[in-house]
């Protein structure tokens, strides 16, 4: 199994996960509001003629446990999906490797379960 995951901005949550969706059939998703910078630390807003620093921008944290072999077309499908057409900010995306992923209300691991 692997654990794919991407900070996306927060107006993306909803068109990455139903790209996920569409390419790939995988449903399930967490999503956690976060905060964050990359390499753009923040941005600066002028309001009523001050100049404002924003360090941390508005972000979401998603996480899809996925088999093996759907795991590129899940990170293709969300880099493509995050992709807003600013400059910078639209987030990252990563993979790692997860063991023992195990349903809590029935104890069956993921690996055992029949998809159907």
């Amino acid at each position: 199994m692997i654990k794919v995951e991407a900070v996306v901005i927060r107006e993306r949550v909803e068109t990455v996960i139903d790209a996920v969706e569409h390419e790939t059939g995988h449903v399930g998703v967490t999503v956690v509001e976060a905060i964050g910078h990359g390499r753009q630390r923040g941005v600066t807003h002028e309001y009523r003629g001050r100049v404002f620093e924003s360090r941390f921008l508005p972000k979401a944290l998603l996480t899809f446990v996925v088999e093996d072999g759907i795991a590129p077309a899940v990170v293709a499908a969300i880099a493509d999906a995050a992709r807003s057409g600013n400059e910078s900010g639209d987030g990252i995306v990563w993979t790692s490797r997860v063991d023992n992923v195990t349903h809590n209300r029935t104890g069956i691991r993921l690996e055992e379960l029949e998809v159907g």
